[in-house]
C-alpha cells in the first residue's frame, strides 16, 4: 500500500433506534436512503474513494456482513475490507482492530475513521478539513474533527478549542470535552465560539493509536490483539476471534481522546448532521414552501413544518405542524418533532412487550436475495422469496416443516433428495419434512416464488445445512 494513501475505516456497528420503524436491528439506519438516492454506508464509503485513498476497511456485526457486501458491490466498490466483529463493543475496540489490521502493513498509515451513518453536505470542505487531519496526525496527533455548532444541541458531546498548534495548519489542542450539556449551556456554546459538536470522526497513525491504547487500555488491546491474530478469512469477510467480545465496551472518547496528551481537533463546517433523530432528518432534508419534507407516497392537506414518510401504503396528514409520521409494511410512527429522542424509549417498550416489530422488518436480507413475510397463521405461513440471478440457497433439511414452492417469476431448479427440478413460471413443488431440498435461480433474470410452510414450529433456526456458498453453519 503506497504510504501516502489514507485509510478510510468505517464503523458500522449502530443499530439507529431512534429512527424507528424504519431502523432496526436487522436493517439499521446505515444501510437506508434518508438524505439521497444512495444509503448512509453508501455515501459514507464513497465519500472516500480516489487516488488519495486506499481500499476501505468497514467494521460490522457478521448478521450485517451480506448487506455491506452487497451494497459496497452496488457503488463500485470491489477490493474493500470487511471486519466482522463477534460481539458489539462500541468504537475503541473495534478502532483497535482497525489499526492492527492497517499496521500489518504499514505501521505508519494514516486512518480516516468515520461512522456510516452520518450526512454531510459540503464534500470539498470534507476533504479540505481531512488534509489539515492527516497533515496533523502524520507530526503524531489523534485529531477529531469539530463541527461548528448550527443550534444549542443538548443530545451531543462538545469539544472546547484550546490553543493552535504550531506548524499545523488549522489544527488545535483541545481544552476540554463536554459531554451532552443542558440547553443553558448549549446555548452558551453556540454564542461563545470555542465549542465544537463532536461528530466521532478522527484520523491518526495506526502506530500513535496503537501506542496510545496499549498505555491506557492494555487489557482492550490484549483481547482485541488476540482476536485479530485468531481471526479467519472466508469469502471478502475477516472474521474476528472470539477474543474479541472480552474487550470493555467504551468508545474512543473515554478510552483515548479524553486522557492523551496527543488529541487535536479541526474544526469544520461541512453541513454535517448524525441524523440520530427524526427531527436531525427533517433538518437536512429537502422542503417544501411550507416546510414540510415527504418521502413515498404521501399527500399532505394545510400541514407544517413536518416529516412524513411512507415505505409503500399512501399516507396522508392533514392539519398539522411539527409532526412526524413514518408508515412502514408492518408499522406507523406518530409524534411530535420535540418528542423525537424519545423513540429510543418507546423502542424498549415494545422489547418489553415482545413485538417482533421492534427488531426486525418483514423483509429480511440474505446473501442470495431476500425474503418477505406475507401471512402468518396456526401452523402455518407464506413468504415470498426473491433470489438474485446465479444466486442459489444452501443444502438443507428441516425437521418441523414442510414447504411448498410456487414460482410466480423466472426459472428455478430446485434439488430434493436425488431428484433435481426445473421449475418455470406458475409450476410448483412439494418438499415434505425431512427432504433434503435447495433453490437455485440459473437465469439472467430475479426468481420470485411464494413458499407455504406448515408444520408445528415454523421458526428460522429450524434449518439443517449441509452444504452452503456464503459459509454459514
Amino acid at each position: 500500500m503506497p504510504q501516502d494513501r489514507v485509510v478510510p475505516v468505517v464503523l458500522s456497528g449502530g443499530v439507529g433506534t431512534r429512527l424507528w420503524p424504519l431502523s432496526r436491528e436487522g436493517f439499521p439506519k446505515q444501510f437506508w436512503p434518508l438524505t439521497g438516492p444512495d444509503t448512509m454506508l453508501q455515501e459514507t464509503v464513497t465519500r472516500a474513494t480516489g487516488p488519495g485513498f486506499a481500499p476501505p476497511m468497514v467494521i460490522c456485526a457478521e448478521a450485517h456482513r451480506f448487506l455491506v457486501a452487497e451494497q459496497l458491490r452496488e457503488s463500485g466498490i470491489a477490493d474493500a475490507r470487511i471486519v466482522l466483529e463477534p460481539a458489539a463493543r462500541n468504537s475503541a475496540p473495534a478502532i483497535a482492530a482497525a489499526a492492527m489490521l492497517a499496521a500489518e502493513s504499514d505501521p505508519h498509515a494514516v486512518l480516516w475513521i468515520m461512522a456510516a451513518d452520518a450526512a454531510i453536505g459540503d464534500l470539498p470542505a470534507l476533504h479540505a478539513a481531512l488534509g489539515r487531519a492527516a497533515a496533523a496526525a502524520r507530526a503524531g496527533h489523534i485529531v477529531a474533527f469539530g463541527m461548528k455548532p448550527t443550534f444549542p444541541e443538548t443530545g451531543f458531546g462538545y469539544m472546547e478549542t484550546g490553543n493552535s498548534l504550531a506548524e499545523l495548519d488549522g489544527a488545535y489542542a483541545i481544552a476540554s470535552f463536554v459531554e451532552k450539556p443542558d440547553l443553558a449551556r448549549a446555548q452558551s456554546f453556540l454564542e461563545g465560539g470555542r465549542h465544537l459538536w463532536n461528530a466521532g470522526m478522527f484520523v491518526a497513525r495506526a502506530a500513535t493509536l496503537l501506542a496510545e491504547l496499549e498505555r491506557l487500555q492494555p487489557e482492550l488491546v490484549a483481547s482485541v490483539r488476540a482476536s485479530v491474530e485468531g481471526a479467519s478469512r472466508d469469502l471478502d469477510f475477516v472474521r474476528l476471534g472470539k477474543t474479541f467480545a472480552d474487550s470493555p465496551s467504551i468508545s474512543i472518547d473515554y478510552a483515548v481522546m479524553e486522557k492523551t496528551a496527543h488529541a487535536a481537533v479541526v474544526p469544520a463546517d461541512l453541513g454535517w448532521s448524525d441524523v440520530g433523530s427524526w427531527d436531525a432528518l427533517w433538518q437536512v432534508s429537502p422542503k417544501d414552501e411550507r416546510g414540510n419534507a415527504t418521502h413515498g407516497p404521501v399527500e399532505l392537506l394545510d400541514a407544517e413544518n413536518c416529516y412524513v414518510r411512507s415505505e409503500g401504503i399512501l399516507t396522508s396528514v392533514v392539519g398539522l405542524k411539527d409532526v412526524v409520521v413514518v408508515a412502514t409494511e408492518d408499522a406507523v410512527l406518530a409524534l411530535h418533532r420535540d418528542r423525537a429522542q424519545d423513540v429510543k424509549k418507546l423502542v424498549d417498550q415494545l422489547k418489553a412487550a415482545k413485538h417482533p416489530q421492534a427488531a426486525v422488518h418483514r423483509r429480511m436480507y440474505r446473501p442470495w436475495g431476500h425474503y418477505e413475510g406475507l401471512i402468518q397463521g396456526d401452523r402455518f405461513q407464506v413468504k415470498k422469496i426473491l433470489v438474485r440471478p446465479g444466486e442459489k440457497l444452501s443444502l438443507q433439511k428441516h425437521y418441523h416443516r414442510a414447504e411448498h414452492w410456487v414460482v410466480v417469476n423466472g426459472t428455478a431448479i430446485v434439488e430434493r433428495d436425488a431428484e433435481r427440478i426445473l421449475l418455470r413460471e406458475n409450476e410448483s413443488v412439494y418438499l415434505p419434512l425431512g427432504c433434503v431440498h435447495r433453490l437455485e435461480n440459473p437465469g439472467m433474470i430475479p426468481l420470485t416464488l411464494i413458499e407455504v410452510q406448515s408444520g408445528a414450529y415454523l421458526g428460522e433456526d429450524d434449518i439443517v445445512r449441509f452444504e452452503d456458498t456464503y459459509g454459514r453453519a
